[in-house]
């Protein structure tokens, strides 16, 4: 692993620092480029989820059928991945011992193949106590179908559904580690397009098994309770087959940078050990993040029906960014901030201020485009089938909620990358614990006060089935945590770095002056178009917005725009 840099590191000079910029200096395009293709395909995912189930009762437990198996996939998926194994094996290569880096993927498979396999069983036989310890809102459904006060029995459901997700998740964790063997031979296109299977399997299932059910793919109304019961089963099975397909879909990429895989599960191979010691930490980080969601989805369960969903459509744009933005970047960057020395304290410290400011170029105005015109940007993407205008101005309101705090998401999912660079895994973890904390306070009291207001109240809509606000409780919760956690990240990192800056508050300023003067402009278009459909207006304001913006940055000459056009290789 990598050691720790002292503060009195020598330092080089500025062309060393460009120098080691140019390994990685398309790297982040291409995976943005990957992303950006499975996140289009993902939106498609969730329009055709909410067609068939808008926010209601199936869609609550489509979240928690999920929710549930993405712990073993998170746990030891790719943040894991990229944190405890990239390090050790990009080293391997760096020092020139191809036959002990091959050694030492194929230890981690055997490992990760024994400890998927323990976890998907343990997680199908105890299916029921995991549901009701996730959603114990759900334990009285049975109850509540026989009073009349509601039409499925979500409990039931949901344990059905989590014994066919749970091997999916399993798949998904053998696919990152493929993806991180990928990263480490700096392919990475593959790997973050692959899930584009995934969602087309999900995308292609909903649509048969509509069709199969009522011969009427296009018309969700056609479907009974029992139907779309059965349509989420389905849909659960196209997700395990999309999890196979993406998985296979990288083997042959691997296979061509493995010439000496030797599968086991030895722990005595040259670098396990030490990745085991680095997964512990790790682990412990990703899974009080991983505490922070099933807090939510916890909370939620108990709020009024609809509260998980819509919790889970805001959070498909509220990670969208963060995916794009700082994922793309921060996966680029860890290989290459993986081999650099001690003795490189300032190339480490400008690649750090300079991925940070590339994050904020694109964050800051999409954080204020959700703001602004997130009504828009909800209707464009889900106003369809089930999902009726109640339904977009909820979503619309939650998430406005969790783009207060995608700027410090982002940002600390590089930060977090730095630390695993430098050797630390434990300050990520650490750090965690106390965003979860702060999340959780602040997150209670507003969900339980904002859950006895409903939409209809607040907007231009009305309903016999009102939606109510408590899940803007989460999202702001979950905005003040994401912002202690920057800060505290932001300093502890400093005591690596004490002589670098990490973040200009300048750069800061004159980026959401940019973007707040694009709104006005956008803003003007979306009145003059206020009668014209959601497929004329989006797009229209949507782009008004985004060529003022980029015509500012290009015309004050922003380093951070040239940075991206350099990384897309225009």
């Amino acid at each position: 692993m990598p050691p720790r840099m002292p503060a009195d590191a020598p330092l080089d000079s500025d062309s060393s620092a460009d120098a080691e910029a140019s390994p990685a200096s398309s790297a982040a395009g291409v995976v943005a480029a990957g992303i950006f293709l499975s996140k289009m395909v993902g939106l498609l995912r969730e329009r055709a989820i909410a067609f068939y189930f808008g926010v209601s009762a199936h869609a609550d437990v489509w979240q928690v059928a999920f929710r549930a198996p993405n712990l073993l996939q998170n746990l030891l998926g790719e943040g894991t991945i990229s944190a405890a194994f990239i390090p050790i094996y990009s080293r391997f290569l760096d020092n020139d011992k191809p036959k002990a880096a091959a050694r030492f993927a194929g230890a981690i498979f055997g490992l990760l193949c024994v400890v998927v396999a323990l976890v998907t069983l343990a997680g199908i036989a105890l299916a029921e106590p995991i549901v009701a310890v996730l959603a114990p809102g759900y334990l009285g459904d049975a109850e509540r179908v026989a009073a009349g006060t509601l039409s499925i029995n979500r409990f039931e459901l949901a344990v059905q559904a989590v014994r066919i997700v749970f091997p999916m998740a399993g798949v998904l964790v053998l696919s990152a580690w493929a993806l991180g063997i990928l990263n480490s031979h700096r392919q990475f296109f593959v790997p973050y397009v692959a899930p584009v299977l995934w969602n087309v399997a999900i995308i292609g299932a909903l649509a048969a098994g509509a069709y199969a059910l009522s011969g009427a793919p296009g018309a969700p109304d056609a479907l009974t309770t029992d139907a779309l019961s059965r349509l989420l089963l389905i849909a659960c099975f196209g997700a395990l087959v999309g999890g196979a397909l993406q998985f296979g879909v990288q083997l042959p990429f691997v296979w061509a940078h493995l010439d000496h895989l030797r599968l086991s599960i030895s722990t005595r191979v040259e670098g396990v050990r030490e990745a085991m010691k680095a997964f512990g930490p790790v682990v412990a980080g990703r899974g009080v993040a991983q505490i922070s969601g099933y807090i939510d989805l916890f909370l939620a369960s108990l709020l009024a029906v609809g509260a998980q969903s819509a919790v889970r459509y805001a959070q498909i744009f509220y990670l969208l960014p963060v995916s794009l933005f700082g994922i793309s970047v921060a996966a680029s960057e860890l290989p290459e901030l993986s081999r650099l020395t001690t003795e490189r304290a300032r190339s480490f410290g400008r690649r750090m201020q300079r991925s940070v400011h590339q994050i904020a170029f694109l964050t800051i105005p999409t954080i204020v485009g959700y703001l602004c015109f997130g009504f828009l940007i909800v209707g464009l993407l889900l106003r369809t089938g089930q999902f009726d205008a109640q339904s977009n101005w909820l979503v619309y309101i939650v998430l406005g909620g969790y783009a207060l705090g995608i700027l410090a998401t982002t940002v600390s999912r590089l930060l977090q990358n730095a630390f695993y660079a430098l050797g630390d895994a434990k300050t990520p973890a650490r750090l965690a614990v106390v965003r979860v904390v702060v999340s959780t306070i602040v997150a209670v009291p507003l969900m339980v006060w904002l859950d006895t207001t409903a939409v209809p109240s607040i907007t231009p809509v009305s309903s016999e089935s009102p939606l109510f606000l408590g899940a803007l409780g989460l999202s702001l919760g979950a905005s003040v945590g994401a912002w202690v956690e920057f800060v505290l990240l932001r300093r502890a990192l400093l005591g690596h770095l004490p002589s670098v800056t990490l973040v200009s508050l300048r750069t800061v300023a004159t980026l959401i002056a940019l973007a707040s003067g694009a709104a006005l402009p956008a803003l003007g278009v979306w009145q003059l178009l206020a009668e014209a459909s959601v497929w004329i207006s989006a797009p229209l304001v949507g782009g008004t917005y985004a060529l003022v913006y980029l015509g500012s940055a290009w015309g004050m000459d922003r380093p951070e725009l040239n940075a991206w056009l350099d990384r897309f290789g225009a």
